[in-house]
């Protein structure tokens, strides 16, 4: 199922989608899949699975723990696909996060159908551009059904109007608009210049006429954020803080205790008055 299948319905129902990430393998492979599925149960629309990678360059330290944390315990691209597997069964769209470079290595067609066959709805790809993405793109269509796999790429507040047009007319599920320049991780306050983004993005999406939704994503850590973010964006991103849930819990029933809190307080926001 595509993540736009998610962000319809949450239209529908006038508010924004909440999207969750978290790495496989943090604090472990099954750990993280509790995780996810409450995650799910507690109210995210769309989920988003770090694929482990031991170069982080563009998250921030509060992720960087966490997949040092799962390289550490040994995760490999076959525990990412299973726990796309055990996510997707909740009927949630579900797609990998995930630096080129593992694609590549892994195969890109090969890596499409074994996503494919685990239920994945597709691949964000933050450090791919549509140039370099031909063999993806191709992938992406061969596999997932008649609608292809999701390939979301990113927008930032450095793009240009010409960018933009680019990069959604290649992207099919949603657009990932990176509001803050620089790594991910928590902010105290949401980016004065993310509003304009998704305006411009928007803008440009609705010149093409294909009702691509717009996430909104990188720093968004409570639910007034979150209700901020919804007023003018289609969903709603939140990483670090889910990670910095499970980092400072003293254990996993502890973590996933607060992971549940923190997704609860997230969708209250999503769905609060605009």
């Amino acid at each position: 199922m595509s993540a736009q299948t998610a962000y319809d319905k949450a239209k529908a129902e006038g508010r924004a989608a909440l999207v969750g990430y978290l790495p496989a393998g943090f604090p472990t492979v099954d750990g993280s899949i509790d995780a996810l599925k409450t995650m799910v149960d507690a109210g995210c629309d769309v989920i988003e699975i770090g694929l482990p990678y031991t170069d982080p360059m563009m998250d921030g330290p509060t992720i960087q723990d966490a997949v040092h944390q799962a390289l550490v315990g040994g995760v490999r691209v076959a525990d990412v696909f299973r726990t796309v597997e055990a996510v997707a069964a909740t009927g949630v769209p579900t797609l990998v996060m995930t630096y080129w470079n593992p694609v590549d290595h892994y195969g890109v067609d090969r890596f499409a159908r074994d996503l494919a066959s685990a239920g994945g709805a597709g691949l964000i790809t933050p450090d791919l551009t549509p140039e370099e993405g031909g063999a993806w793109l191709e992938a992406s269509d061969a596999h997932g059904g008649p609608q292809g796999l999701d390939r979301v790429f990113l927008v930032a507040l450095s793009s240009t109007d010409e960018r933009i047009e680019k990069i959604t007319g290649v992207s099919r599920g949603f657009v990932y608009a990176a509001s803050l320049m620089g790594v991910t991780g928590a902010r105290t306050a949401v980016d004065t210049g993310a509003p304009r983004l998704v305006e411009r993005t928007r803008a440009v999406i609705d010149k093409a006429g294909t009702g691509l939704p717009v996430g909104l994503g990188l720093g968004v850590g409570t639910g007034a954020q979150a209700a901020e973010v919804a007023r003018f964006a289609d969903g709603v991103i939140v990483g670090s803080a889910f990670v910095r849930r499970l980092l400072d819990a003293p254990d996993l029933a502890s973590g996933l205790a607060g992971v549940r809190a923190l997704t609860g307080e997230l969708a209250e926001g999503v769905r609060a008055p605009r």
